[in-house]
């Protein structure tokens, strides 16, 4: 029985390597192309070279693009974390009979076409003259990206025992202390899951980027659909390895996050 189980477990995996393999090669195909001595995309390369890379921090569109673009994305990881640690907070321990109503109303972002959220977006910052300001972009980009760190921190919420909430009550600590010594190191990880998923959600946006931007303030994705609708320059390629990269760092990373170790749990 114990052979079959691990039989199975080993299939399992390996039909997960194999999908998750279909999926990424179409993806990686640019990692080469971004090695290429040629101003033209051709694959495989006939020479290889690192020009692009270099053009990539040397010329100032793609570089103040790509600094734009995690600027941005830093501010928007720390701001949907907190509000969306809030947020969770009210939808799962609050008593709130109009809950689902604000739920749908956070997860909304998820659901509406992005075309038609970019186009309200837009009309509602010409009012206020938002369009092009980094601030402008932060509001946009968070209502964007906030749906996924409520989603992970509300099921890491419904995951801990509110047991030890109670234990830490009786032991003289007050909701404060309680939450910070208890709950907080128990949902690092849900929220370390939501930041990688707010920050690349905002990096890679570009719907919504493309209605607000201006020429003072434009990010790395917008200037990666500008360079590939006008002119073929393999920088593109480059600074796509670069996202893929650093994504799946970051997505590992959250999932490598180690939980708090049990004797945490119960010390206040």
């Amino acid at each position: 029985m114990m052979d079959q189980d691990n039989r199975l477990g080993i299939s399992t995996r390996l039909l997960a390597c194999l999908t998750a393999f279909m999926l990424l090669a179409p993806t990686l195909v640019v990692v080469p192309l971004s090695f290429t001595a040629k101003s033209s995309f051709k694959f495989p390369p006939d020479d290889w070279s690192i020009r692009f890379y270099r053009n990539l921090f040397s010329d100032p569109e793609w570089r103040n693009g790509l600094i734009n673009s995690f600027q941005l994305a830093i501010v928007v990881m720390i701001v949907s974390v907190v509000i969306g640690t809030v947020a969770a907070i009210g939808l799962t321990r609050g008593r709130l009979r109009t809950a689902p109503l604000f739920n749908a109303v956070f997860l909304a972002p998820m659901i509406i076409p992005g075309i038609v959220f970019a186009v309200a977006i837009y009309d509602a910052f010409l009012e206020t003259r938002m369009v092009g300001t980094f601030h402008g972009f932060v509001i946009a980009h968070t209502v964007v990206a906030l749906p996924f760190p409520i989603i992970t921190i509300t099921a890491g919420l419904r995951g801990i025992d509110r047991d030890l909430e109670r234990a830490a009550a009786v032991q003289g600590a007050n909701p404060l202390v309680a939450f910070a010594r208890i709950t907080l190191p128990l949902l690092a990880p849900s929220m370390l899951a939501g930041a990688a998923f707010a920050f690349i959600t905002s990096f890679d946006e570009i719907v919504v980027s493309l209605f607000i931007q201006s020429t003072e303030f434009r990010t790395l994705p917008v200037k990666m659909f500008t360079s590939v609708s006008t002119e073929s320059d393999p920088t593109i390629a480059a600074a796509a390895t670069i996202v893929i990269t650093f994504s799946t760092l970051l997505i590992l990373v959250a999932q490598l996050m180690p939980s708090s170790p049990a004797k945490d749990r119960s010390h206040v």
